[in-house]
């Protein structure tokens, strides 16, 4: 059993043997009208067999099996690329051609995935490929499999290399790392960086400083100057720290729309990891609050560097709820939990002007006592829907029902803007820069 195992189960036959023998076959069945052809048939029938011969014996019995090792990071980032390494050497004393099959995670559904590659011989290859998660959780990689075949190419011999290994994936990290130069006082829009021009000073005071050309001198401290001797002194402020900021995922049934292959769920997570990692840098307090039907995590606000590895781990839990999203119940526990007024953003969405209508008093008291700045989704399908050309009475129907739904989501920023609510509407690949940019301009107008 062993013996067949190894010499004949790792065997297989390549698009070449079956038109060689093909090729055979035909001849032989000319030659039964052509006697003529019946010596070249065998010919060739000969050649072939020689060659298969040969070829059998080459892979199997003149070289030591190859080596294969997969190289990835310890975890993994949500929504981004993530670069995976596969180091091959060929232990033939020939050159060959290998076909290379890394056995990936059910999640990413890649039922096609090969490298092809020619490798001369003992020489060593390094390959590099990426994948894109959508998904949260473990991905388990499998084994990494080798077809390994010579000239002239009528066999292929297969190893499989053991490699599985389990990947931890992570809300998006790397975009987290990305945004992390938008803290430094500048607004990015995804074309390039602009400056916010800061009108008046923070109340919250620094230190005492001699003055220079250009201070404000509406800050000069008129009792330091006078101990001083009339060497005019000024009062320094910085931005207010310390500020409690919560970021609140609703995880209803509606955040369960997917998005190029992500949940809106995912993609208001990411936001989230990115956002709380801005607002650790300009040394405010984060918090974290996730609800549907009840309230799933609820992570006090915090300014030490440990929070975001906590808030990260959170919300590498979290999921998404079918159940209708209780609004009520998010009010509630914010009036008795959250006592300090906080900017409290609000992942969420409203697909009609009646679906928020059902919960826009919960809205306005938590409004009434804290920041809230409600963040939801545009429906980029629809628009797409909505812009197409028209070509019969079907698409016309189509683009005015795309059309309605549109604005509908404009009525429900002008509803929630009535009631003094801060809205953020946005396209689900804007929703980080988005959310991000609109913090530090409430950041810039000491509205937090």
């Amino acid at each position: 059993m062993n013996f067949l195992r190894k010499y004949i189960g790792g065997l297989f036959f390549t698009f070449r043997f079956y038109l060689l023998g093909g090729l055979c076959a035909f001849l032989f069945i000319v030659a039964f009208f052509v006697s003529a052809v019946m010596l070249p048939a065998q010919a060739a029938l000969l050649i072939f067999i020689f060659l298969l011969a040969g070829d059998y014996f080459m892979l199997f019995f003149t070289g030591k099996d190859p080596a294969a090792r997969r190289m990835l990071s310890a975890r993994m980032s949500n929504g981004d690329k993530n670069d995976i390494q596969l180091f091959i050497k060929n232990n033939y004393p020939y050159t060959m051609q290998v076909n290379v099959i890394d056995e990936l995670p059910v999640q990413l559904q890649e039922r096609n995935f090969s490298l092809q590659k020619k490798m001369k011989s003992r020489q060593q290859l390094l390959l590099q490929y990426g994948i894109t998660p959508a998904e949260r959780g473990a991905y388990m990689f499998g084994n990494i499999i080798l077809f390994f075949s010579g000239w002239p190419a009528l066999l292929q011999r297969r190893f499989s290399i053991a490699a599985a290994q389990t990947v931890l994936v992570y809300p998006s990290f790397m975009q987290m790392r990305k945004y992390q130069l938008v803290s430094r006082t500048t607004l990015t829009d995804g074309q390039g960086n602009q400056r916010m021009r800061k009108i008046g000073h923070s109340i919250e005071f620094e230190q005492i400083k001699d003055y220079v050309t250009g201070d404000d001198i509406r800050s000069i401290n008129w009792k330091a100057t006078a101990r001083r001797g009339g060497l005019l002194m000024v009062n320094n402020y910085v931005d207010e720290k310390s500020q409690q900021v919560y970021c609140i995922i609703d995880k209803g049934r509606l955040m369960k729309m997917p998005f190029n292959g992500m949940s809106l769920l995912d993609y208001a997570i990411n936001a989230t990891l990115a956002l709380s990692n801005v607002c650790l840098q300009k040394q405010d307090k984060v918090g974290l609050i996730s609800f549907s039907g009840k309230i799933n995590t609820l992570l006090p606000a915090d300014g030490k560097p440990v929070q975001r590895n906590n808030i990260m781990q959170a919300l590498y839990k979290e999921q998404t709820s079918f159940q209708e999203s209780d609004f009520e119940l998010l009010y509630m526990e914010i009036r008795h939990k959250i006592k300090q007024r906080s900017l409290l953003v609000l992942y969420t969405n409203f697909e009609s002007v009646s679906g928020l209508k059902r919960q826009v008093n919960y809205l306005r008291s938590i409004a009434r006592h804290h920041l809230l700045m409600l963040v939801f989704f545009e429906n980029t399908e629809l628009n797409k829907l909505a812009h197409a050309d028209a070509y019969s009475v079907e698409d016309v129907y189509v683009k005015t029902v795309a059309e309605k739904f549109m604005y509908e989501k404009k009525l429900v920023v002008k509803e929630l803007q009535k009631y003094g609510i801060l809205t953020v509407l946005t396209t689900p690949e804007n929703l980080t820069i988005n959310s991000i940019n609109k913090y530090l301009q409430l950041k810039a107008r000491q509205a937090v």
